[in-house]
């Protein structure tokens, strides 16, 4: 099977539980079971190939400039994640099946669930980083959602906010890390990278690469400082912590510090860091997790003391701390998960996970007792099972590893950290099964059914198997690691074997287990000192810690957001003139190159009244008519400069948008008082319009020094000159960039613009549905209407113009792609026509000759743009790669025919449909105002004799 499939399996596979759980909760969960199967069925086809030594890949082009592609990648290191990933969640599955209650919606679960698989399987399958980065953050929302599943629970809301909120800055830390390793290399492929070690190390920014990507991986996997989220995660229902926990999510940071061991490792920057990170967690956890009495909080904590130890194994930059981290993954994959779900059988059959209401449960759930006691002597580190192996496996690597001088230091914080490990496995184990059976449980507890203890069972099974027998895994175990050391070391000749004899790892695992057993004797003692010793709550200085940071963002936000547009736009413009003001200072602005020329006298006109009116709306700003009036005759100078200048394009352009702006400021301003109140004190003021008058010389100095100086590379502009003929088959070059060279410019912005006139039609529905609606009802007009409504004259000019402006406004269409034109200019002239029957007419009459609603204008005018695009790909070509050539059809001329007149037509139906629609909001506003009263001026009625105008 493609690994795309095996990928997109899971999220493909997220549709089912919503609509099969309609049919039922079995048929819900065993169609999620089905696509789980099937992906894991996909992985191990391409086993045989893994075995044969190759690497499989499978790569899609999309961004390549940008390196951007779905590239996937599987060598035994990405199959035994993806394989834990798929296979523990088979199993997860099942117990959740059971698990769940009837009140719980099992489709939403399941649902959340296949999204959260399918970022997991994405990250460990993913050979370009930006790829796993988009996983990467996939797993924290989808795990959000997962650990936030029971929403009326306040535990799990603040569970799930604060995963999200530490995972989530981890994750922006290691964005920046990736783009820089990729900068570094000149690659975002993974195989690219591994292959680049000595470039990577020996760059300087190897340091901020490694501690950006460390932040990722610590916060992901609950390394110290950021151990305190996973506890807390623990309010999820307890499939999602035993998925957590075993082979996704906190596994994650695992996998990508062992996937970039060997470009990242061997420096005294990853050992320091790494280990220490790694021994700290390890103890740390061990020692919380013996003083909680919440049985998943006791294995939450134990959790974090594993991934600590991984870390630390994983940071020695040996290949037999390599081996032994790959193994001990294994191991704690298997009888974690199954001491989760034998927690949660305990918590769902005696209601309760406290240590101190349990206690003798052997003798009443004796099934559940023999899974979990089998598991939590695995955790300890017990011979017989799979834990005591790679317990040995890390006290052997911690003696040879020497940290911060002392070479007893390594060895004797390993040797605490099992101690206390097995101190709390036994703890779970006597506290909760032996003991006398108590009268006093909130629920009398019993083994459920077999579809709750099957998983754990079958797990329980895999823990003593490969204890017993760990040759059986062996040559997996070491092929993985292969992929982990990538060819930097050999892969150890060491063996996996119960016995390896009389050793000093063996004397120390003798401590660690005489130790775990002395402490729990005394743990009611212990218990007592840590209750009453003062020591930091890692979730008070969180919440301590995001209240302040709300604080100052609150105040941020209220200091500089005040809703006065004036504030903004002076700090806006101060901040851009002291950045020019260092740049002009500091750099320099280059060599004059071209001559000054003195203006003529229109030039010199022109400029005269366009300064003269923009002073004048300044101090007329506050009449709005006056001010529209004054930005309508500044927009007409503009366009003259345009046609000054040789743009005609621009020119047509700007009068147009002049024109529908103007018009539809004006129905705007027709229910807004006359005048804008004074908001601005006087000194205000004066500050304000030094800041203009700054920011105005400004510009003006830059463009004075941009006009007289010339680019040190060549300019775009060339290239486009050059190659609109043969390239975009129009001589118009404005139009061509316009449709073909920055087509994908121009269709995001018809998308915007179709949006924005949507918008509006929302408000004006909301307007019209709230209280605004009593108040258009009952306004009274400032002035008196017009005796003539509707005047003859306009009437008639309009009707008789509509169709002469339509056919000036197609001839603008089809004459665009050479001379100046083009669909935006059309449109708008089109707009205006219309906009022209709406003004003579009135509203009333205009809408009811309106055939095809605005709406669906928009949408034609999108989905013709987008169509014209998706075409190229159908040729071979990217996205909006326009073709053209030339036909000759009797009796007519050779002419031209261009796929870039299809997606013109789409800029011109989305113009013309976002212009009407804002329009006929607005229209819509004033019919309830009643502005209109008559739907048929100056129409003749035959019954009459007498032309009707309207009201």
């Amino acid at each position: 099977m493609s690994l795309f499939l095996v990928v997109a399996m899971p999220f493909l596979g997220a549709l089912l539980p919503g609509l099969l759980i309609g049919a039922g909760r079995r048929t819900c969960a065993l169609g999620t079971l089905g696509v789980t199967v099937t992906a894991l069925i996909g992985l191990i086809s391409n086993l045989p190939a893994l075995l044969r030594g190759e690497t499989v890949m499978a790569r899609l082009e999309w961004m390549p400039e940008l390196g951007l592609n779905v590239t996937l990648m599987l060598d035994p290191l990405g199959f035994f994640f993806a394989g834990l990933i798929l296979g523990i969640g088979m199993l997860i599955i099942i117990y959740g099946r059971y698990y769940l209650s009837r009140n719980d919606n099992m489709g939403e679960f399941f649902t959340y669930l296949l999204l959260f698989q399918g970022a997991m399987v994405g990250i460990v399958l993913s050979d370009n980083i930006l790829l796993l980065l988009v996983f990467w953050e996939l797993t924290s929302l989808s795990s959000f959602l997962l650990i936030g599943y029971w929403k009326h629970l306040p535990e799990g809301r603040q569970g799930a906010r604060m995963a999200l909120a530490v995972t989530g800055m981890g994750g922006l830390a290691l964005i920046g890390g990736m783009l820089i390793l990729g900068q570094i290399v000149g690659s975002y492929d993974l195989s690219v990278i591994l292959e680049n070690r000595e470039a990577i190390q020996a760059s300087p920014l190897y340091t901020p690469a490694l501690i950006l990507i460390l932040l990722g991986c610590f916060t992901k996997s609950a390394q110290f400082p950021f151990h305190f989220w996973l506890p807390h995660a623990m309010a999820a229902p307890t499939p999602v912590s035993a998925y957590l926990h075993s082979a996704t999510m906190v596994k994650a940071g695992i996998f990508l510090m062992a996937r970039l061991w060997p470009v990242l490792s061997g420096t005294e920057a990853w050992f320091y860091t790494v280990t220490t990170a790694g021994l700290v967690t390890m103890c740390l956890g061990a020692v919380i997790a013996l003083f909680k009495h919440d049985l998943k909080a006791l294995l939450a904590f134990s959790t974090v003391s594993h991934l600590g130890l991984i870390t630390m194994l994983l940071g020695t930059s040996t290949a037999f701390g390599a081996l032994t981290a790959v193994f001990h993954i294994l191991n704690h994959a298997t009888f974690k998960a199954a001491l989760f779900m034998s927690a949660g059988i305990v918590d769902h059959e005696a209601h309760t996970r406290d240590i101190r209401r349990l206690g003798g449960l052997r003798h009443l759930m004796p099934v559940t007792a023999t899974i979990a006691i089998v598991a939590a002597l695995s955790m300890a580190g017990i011979p017989l099972f799979n834990g005591f192996i790679s317990k040995e496996m890390m006290l052997e690597e911690a003696l040879h590893t020497e940290l911060f001088g002392p070479n007893w230091l390594v060895p004797a914080l390993a040797t605490f950290g099992a101690l206390f490990s097995a101190a709390y496995s036994f703890r779970f184990i006597v506290h909760t099964f032996f003991g006398k059976v108590r009268d006093d449980y909130p629920h009398k507890p019993h083994d459920p059914n077999m579809g709750m203890w099957v998983s754990p069972a079958f797990l329980a099974t895999l823990v003593i198997i490969i204890g017993l027998a760990p040759f059986l895994v062996e040559p997996a175990v070491k092929a993985v690691t292969g992929a982990v050391l990538g060819g930097v070391a050999e892969v150890p000749s060491y063996h996996l074997a119960i016995w390896h004899g009389v050793t000093v790892p063996l004397f120390m695992s003798g401590i660690a287990v005489a130790g775990g057993i002395l402490l729990l004797l005394t743990h009611k003692a212990l218990q007592r000192g840590w209750d009453g010793a003062p020591r930091p709550e890692a979730k008070v200085i969180f919440d301590g810690l995001i209240e302040t940071c709300a604080g100052i963002a609150r105040w941020i936000t209220h200091t500089l957001h005040d809703g006065a547009f004036t504030r903004y736009a002076a700090i806006f413009t101060v901040a851009v003139l002291a950045a020019a003001g260092h740049a002009w200072l500091t750099g320099t602005h280059g060599v004059h190159l071209r001559p000054a020329e003195l203006p003529n006298l229109a030039a010199t006109a022109g400029w005269l009244m366009l300064v003269a009116a923009t002073g004048f709306l300044v101090f007329k700003h506050r009449d709005r008519l006056v001010a529209l009036i004054l930005m309508g005759i500044i927009g007409t100078i503009v366009s003259v400069g345009f046609v000054y200048f040789s743009a005609p394009d621009l020119a047509m352009t700007q009068i147009s948008v002049e024109v529908v702006t103007i018009i539809l400021m004006l129905l705007a301003l027709n229910f807004l008082p006359n005048s804008t109140p004074l908001e601005s004190s006087g000194g205000k003021r004066v500050v304000d319009g030094v800041i203009a008058i700054l920011g105005g010389l400004g510009a003006a100095t830059l463009s004075y020094h941009l006009m007289l100086g010339d680019f040190v590379e060549p300019s775009i502009s060339a290239y486009h000159l050059e190659n609109s003929y043969d390239g975009g088959g129009g001589t118009n070059v404005v139009n061509v960039i316009l449709v073909d060279f920055r087509g994908f410019d121009t269709f995001g912005e018809i998308i915007v613009l179709g949006i924005a006139a949507l918008v509006i039609y929302a408000l004006t529905e909301a307007l019209l549905a709230g209280p605004i609606r009593a108040r258009l009802l009952n306004r009274e007009p400032d002035k008196a209407l017009s005796g003539e409504r509707h005047p003859l004259m306009m009437v008639v000019l309009t009707r008789v113009m509509m169709p002469v402006v339509l056919m000036v406004g197609v001839f603008i269409f089809l004459r665009g792609h050479n001379e100046p034109g083009g669909g935006f200019i059309a449109g708008l002239i089109v707009a205006i026509a219309v906009v022209m029957q709406y003004m003579a007419s009135g509203f009333a009459w205009a809408s009811d000759r309106q055939r095809y609603p605005y709406h669906t204008i928009i949408g034609a005018g999108v989905l013709c743009a987008g169509l014209t695009g998706i075409g190229a790909w159908f040729t071979g070509h990217e996205f909006l790669t326009s073709s053209f050539g030339y036909v000759t059809i009797p009796p007519l001329e050779k002419f031209e025919i261009a796929s870039a007149m299809a997606f013109d037509l789409g800029v011109f139906l989305a113009v013309v449909g976002a212009v009407m629609l804002s329009l006929e909001s607005f229209s819509r506003l004033a019919r309830r105002a009643h502005v209109e009263d008559s739907d048929e001026p100056m129409d003749i009625d035959p019954s009459r004799d007498t032309i009707e105008g309207g009201a």
